[in-house]
């Protein structure tokens, strides 16, 4: 497999606002966008704080149609796609019938659609629950809309690996374009915020009970005590960098190199997997670690997690060797959107020379990372490095470089 993979368009969604030009400069400025939750009464629940998605109408951005048969983690999904494609100037319809595909990750699939169809069940019976039901909560139910919105009948799948999933999506994104694709749109999308995915999560025990938004979410702090839920959507179009087809415009960087691990036994992966995940991506995109300018951190705010990602990551640069952050500490884990939220934040950061901070975390003064807290640093930046662990021992890494000018 040969050829280079570029990001020409990015599309985002989460408790910043919709669209790259809301989401980026707040994330520069260290806004949180944490909250306490909005979206179902949670005062009875021991967790309450979230990062919610404001003032999102769907009406506004996907067809009325639609309306009925998406749950809302799919119009999220929906919107930021149309973000991404329209920021790259993509025609899809210009391409070969065959030339453009989609592959998205997904964590929870449609978890308020089947809430509400339940209820209907006990409530009223069978006759009463949606037809949509049959695929509405599905995990690949987002590749599936976003393929037939934009008529890209290209190879389709999905990812389900939790916060990992992310990466892997681009990853085989990636695989497809240098099998001699032309176009891919992918990346992730999730909600969890409704009773029923509200109480799974509590049921493993790692989202934070902190009930001030600004003490929510810590990770490498000793005062952390879990990560806080965040909902959003985050998706990329990539392109064949030395392809045929024409690139209207100039890409945001490349995505250079990327490998992912598996530890066994584990909740969520120990050092020795994430190193090697990180040493493998890094040999992937042939550079070396003093290549890389700034990681974008996985972050889990899980004490015993936080200590193993900081291990990894001191065992490849060294001890305070290369700025570290984690940005969403500001919108909360967004599951399988989290990590392609680090990427398009990567690239921008890439672009702009300027590393987003880590808010609210105040790491030990012996702590061996460089954790970039409390403002945006400029630096000039030539590769970014994003990590991302999931539930049950996945490991991803991925690098991205910029393009030359």
């Amino acid at each position: 497999m040969t050829g280079s993979a570029v990001v020409t368009g990015i599309g985002l969604v989460n408790a910043h606002g919709l669209g790259t030009d809301a989401v980026w400069p707040e994330t520069v400025r260290g806004r949180n966008g944490l909250a306490a939750v909005e979206r179902f009464d949670a005062s009875r629940y021991p967790a309450r704080i979230a990062g919610e998605v404001p003032g999102f109408v769907p009406e506004e951005h996907i067809p009325s149609r639609l309306i009925p048969q998406t749950d809302h983690m799919t119009r999220l999904a929906l919107t930021a796609a149309e973000h991404a494609l329209r920021d790259a100037e993509a025609d899809p319809a210009s391409l070969s019938e065959f030339g453009a595909g989609v592959v998205t990750a997904a964590t929870a699939g449609g978890f308020e659609f089947g809430q509400r169809e339940l209820e209907k069940l006990w409530s009223k019976g069978p006759d009463h629950v949606s037809p949509y039901q049959s695929f509405a909560w599905f995990y690949a139910v987002n590749t599936g809309q976003i393929s037939i919105r934009h008529r890209l009948k290209g190879p389709a799948g999905v990812v389900v690996g939790d916060q990992a999933g992310g990466l892997d999506a681009v990853a085989h994104a990636r695989r497809h374009l240098r099998r001699g694709l032309s176009l891919m749109v992918t990346g992730g999308a999730d909600s969890t915020l409704c009773p029923w995915a509200w109480v799974a999560q509590l049921a493993g025990d790692r989202i934070t009970r902190a009930a001030e938004p600004d003490r929510a979410y810590l990770p490498f702090d000793r005062r952390a005590r879990g990560y806080a839920p965040g909902e959003g959507a985050a998706m990329l179009v990539v392109q064949r960098g030395d392809g045929d087809a024409p690139i209207p415009r100039e890409p945001y960087g490349e995505i250079a190199g990327y490998a992912a691990t598996f530890d066994h036994r584990t909740a969520v992966g120990g050092s020795a997997g994430l190193r090697k995940a990180i040493e493998l991506a890094l040999a992937d995109a042939s550079l070396a670690p003093g290549d890389i300018d700034v990681v974008f951190a996985d972050g889990h705010a899980v004490r015993r997690f936080d200590d193993n990602e900081a291990a990894a990551i001191a065992g490849v640069f060294g001890a305070r060797r290369v700025p570290v952050t984690v940005p969403k500490t500001m919108v909360g884990r967004l599951y399988s959107a989290g990590p392609v939220l680090d990427l398009a934040l990567a690239l921008l950061a890439l672009r702009d020379g300027v590393i987003p901070p880590t808010i609210n975390s105040t790491p030990e003064p012996d702590h061996p990372l460089d954790l970039v807290v409390g403002e945006a640093r400029e630096k000039d930046l030539g590769a970014a490095l994003v990590l991302a662990r999931g539930y049950g021992g996945f490991n991803s890494a991925m690098v991205v470089k910029a393009t030359e000018r």
